[in-house]
């Protein structure tokens, strides 16, 4: 075991890594009656293509997420009900990039965390249960294809990239499902699911060696290849396509843009990057700039508009998004407004007052179990370590920001989604 301090968090970090590959984390939180596990596979839905044991894997769009419906079914039964008679509260989500499953309880944490471990890793598949989840999963789908939230953003992506397999939906479509067999889930939870591409996190008052001793006598020692993957051609930075609009039952049109950024390679550069990006969308669009106060008093824009930025393997992006009656006017000024920036400079006093804001709010997100776990794995899967979060983001200077600001907030490199109302 290794114990690792965050003196500017005061967290502790104890980790072992498992003969067979997995790491496990554990986050000691002295005196809490709660306790939490996130059992996560480096595993989403755009690992749709992949090499392994000597063979190439093409699969249908939304496996991932089929899989994550079909892990809860054991020979024995499901295992919701047996969660719930011990007191737990289980749950499960897909990802573009990772799969989790998760429980959090007060009593019986030891038996639960058994529960856990061994249904994500016992795969139970029969061709009867595979078609009767096809139907539910295809209402699932249809409700998302009837979200204006969720299409905008889809649209968004598809709109962007030209190869990339975040173009399709996290879910696939309901002709994609109807590719996929119980024979299709066994492949990729092979694949994917095995320990050596998964972390266990878990946070709570619990005993560290009792979870790694767990951990190892339900997962054994065998250790497994980890597949390729295969995410196409590099992208370009420019657009596949700028604008992509459609008509939908909204009161007023409510739109995403984003802009595309050269992705960082695994490492620390991927939390580097996140957090010089969320600081240049704040610096740039954010509730505490300029260019935001000229837009709401214009009526351009209104408390929906939201800015950050995204990535996982071989795409980042800044986006805005909210509801307004003119996106065209919004990405003008957004694109004039750069410009000024990175050609004049920035209120210095302003990029410490939102330096200071993102860490406080990262500081106070530290009292989510959910949100800690989540970080930990997806981080450790990008080769980085979250709790060094306070040091990256004081390194990051303003020249870098306006620097990657230039680069990134060109209309070449922009797509703009849009829903309209119906009668637009």
């Amino acid at each position: 075991m290794t114990e690792q301090f965050y003196p500017h968090l005061s967290e502790r970090i104890l980790e072992h890594i498992l003969p067979n590959g997995l790491v496990v984390r554990v986050i000691p939180k002295a005196g809490f009656a709660r306790k939490y596990a996130f059992f996560a596979a480096n595993y989403g839905s755009i690992d749709t293509s992949f090499h392994f044991r000597g063979q190439h894997v093409r699969t249908p769009d939304g496996v991932a997420h089929y899989l994550e419906h079909k892990m809860f079914d054991l020979p024995r039964g499901n295992v919701m009900q047996q969660f719930a008679a011990r007191g737990a509260s289980p749950n499960a989500f897909t990802s573009y990039a990772i799969t989790a499953y998760y429980f959090d309880c007060t009593d019986q944490f030891e038996d639960n965390l058994k529960l856990l471990l061994e249904f994500v890793s016992t795969p139970y598949f029969t061709a009867e249960s595979v078609e009767k989840e096809r139907g539910i999963i295809a209402q699932e789908i249809r409700m998302y294809e009837d979200a204006p939230s969720s299409q905008v953003y889809e649209q968004l992506f598809a709109a962007m990239y030209q190869h990339h397999p975040v173009r399709a939906p996290i879910a696939g479509t309901v002709e994609s499902i109807a590719q996929i067999t119980a024979q299709t889930l066994y492949t990729c939870h092979e694949a994917f699911y095995h320990p050596g591409n998964m972390c266990l996190c878990v946070t709570g008052d619990v005993d560290a060696q009792t979870v790694f001793a767990i951990a190892e006598q339900m997962l054994g020692q065998q250790s497994s290849p980890v597949p390729e993957r295969d995410y196409g051609p590099a992208e370009d930075l420019n657009c596949n396509a700028l604008r992509v609009k459609r008509q939908m039952e909204v009161a007023m049109p409510t739109f995403m843009l984003g802009f595309k950024c050269q992705p960082p390679a695994n490492g620390p550069d991927v939390l580097r990057q996140e957090l010089m990006g969320d600081l240049a969308a704040e610096l740039l669009m954010g509730e505490a700039s300029p260019l935001y106060a000229r837009l709401y008093e214009q009526g351009l824009i209104d408390p929906s508009f939201g800015v950050g930025y995204e990535s996982m393997r071989g795409v980042g992006l800044l986006v805005a998004s909210g509801d307004s009656n003119d996106p065209e006017a919004v990405t003008a000024a957004i694109l004039d407004e750069c410009g000024r920036l990175t050609s004049s400079g920035a209120d210095e006093a302003l990029f410490r007052r939102l330096k200071r804001s993102m860490l406080g709010r990262r500081l106070r997100d530290l009292d989510s179990f959910e949100s800690v776990c989540f970080r930990q794995c997806s981080f450790l899967f990008d080769g980085a370590e979250y709790f060094t979060f306070p040091e990256v983001c004081e390194a990051i200077s303003m020249e870098d920001t306006l620097d990657f600001l230039k680069t990134t907030v060109v209309e070449a490199h922009s797509g703009l989604s849009t829903i309209y109302p119906l009668e637009d």
